[in-house]
């Protein structure tokens, strides 16, 4: 496997897991943490979602996956393009990469880990610059969701 195939991250959460796989798996809830306007949609195995990318700069997006599985309070992934930003670029035509989240007891809390792999068959322009925008990407989104679950909750 070439090394800019898979991007890896991972963070300890200190809340218990099953509000850390809603935060996951609720449609609502990731596209707050995430930046996806997602609300009142749900994410279902084998089915494609759409939404409005509400992150600043990013307004102009549409976010697209394809829920690949769920596993409950265990493993959420989904296929993506990544980086897919540009105006008039039809993304269709590329390979995906798979978004795979995990979640393992790990006192004081659960480890959240996030690994997307697949970006060998990006087309070699787009590539390296898919691989290194994700990296950041994801090194904010485990601040995200971490921010997220560490506000106090509604009753």
């Amino acid at each position: 496997m070439h090394v800019l195939d898979r991007i890896e991250r991972k963070v300890l959460l200190n809340a218990p897991r099953k509000q850390v796989w809603e935060a996951l798996t609720d449609a609502d809830q990731f596209g707050s943490w995430f930046g996806v306007a997602l609300k009142g949609k749900t994410f279902t195995v084998g089915e494609n979602i759409e939404a409005q990318i509400t992150y600043p700069g990013y307004e102009h997006v549409v976010w697209k996956a394809k829920i690949e599985r769920i596993l409950p309070q265990t493993l959420f992934s989904f296929w993506w393009h990544p980086f897919a930003v540009e105006r008039g670029v039809d993304y269709e035509k590329e390979a995906p990469t798979l978004v795979e989240f995990t979640l393992e007891d790990r006192a004081p809390g659960i480890l959240l880990r996030v690994v997307e792999s697949g970006f060998d068959a990006i087309p070699g322009d787009r590539r390296q610059k898919a691989f290194k925008m994700n990296s950041r990407g994801w090194d904010e989104q485990m601040g995200n969701i971490e921010s997220y679950l560490n506000q106090p909750r509604r009753a």
